[in-house]
């Protein structure tokens, strides 16, 4: 009797669980396409690649921080590469001019943090930078000052730090695309979420 009592009281929680995902099931998805990432073997490579457009990648094995994030919205049928393009075709004005270009390219433009910063922020919804880690849920994507004027990208995992206290992150910061608990390693310098909820 108390065997099957308590197998509905875990089973019920699991419904809830499940529930709560549901109700978020895009940053979840979202979430657990980045978690995928890290089964891939990727050397890290800032290198300048012509790629296809729309739906360009680097080399599978290849990549930076800004390919998590780009690879992880494409596993949910969402091009980076063509929406940061065509938002700067349109809005040239409102990007970061900090590598002299005149014009759009569609090769490189996506892969650079500034920009995703400012294609989420004109498009996304953006979140309060706190030092509470509560703030920073699964599927929401930060930013980071690295100093030296290096930024650096992520997206919160679904995973909890071995301590309970905070998500995860998805990154490539020199290892490829792993699964860490840094999310306060850094200086956060933006908070966004994309997508649909």
């Amino acid at each position: 009797m108390h065997s099957m009592y308590w197998l509905s009281i875990v089973c019920a929680i699991g419904a809830l669980a499940t529930q709560g995902k549901a109700q978020d099931g895009f940053s979840y998805q979202l979430a657990d396409s980045a978690l995928n990432l890290t089964t891939y073997d990727v050397t890290y490579d800032p290198g300048y690649y012509v790629i296809g457009f729309p739906g360009g990648d680097v080399p599978r094995n290849r990549g930076v921080c800004t390919d998590v994030v780009i690879r992880a919205y494409r596993y949910l049928g969402i091009d980076l590469q063509e929406l940061v393009h065509h938002d700067m075709r349109g809005h040239f004005d409102q990007y970061p001019r900090n590598w002299g270009l005149t014009k759009p390219d569609p090769n490189i433009d996506h892969r650079r943090v500034p920009n995703l910063m400012c294609f989420f922020g004109r498009h996304g919804k953006t979140l309060a930078i706190s030092s509470s880690a509560n703030e920073y849920l699964p599927g929401h994507i930060v930013c980071w000052n690295l100093g030296g004027g290096v930024m650096h990208i992520g997206l919160v995992s679904s995973v909890r730090s071995t301590d309970g206290k905070r998500y995860c992150i998805i990154h490539n910061i020199g290892a490829g695309q792993v699964l860490e608990d840094c999310l306060f390693s850094y200086q956060i310098i933006g908070h966004y979420q994309y997508g649909s909820n």
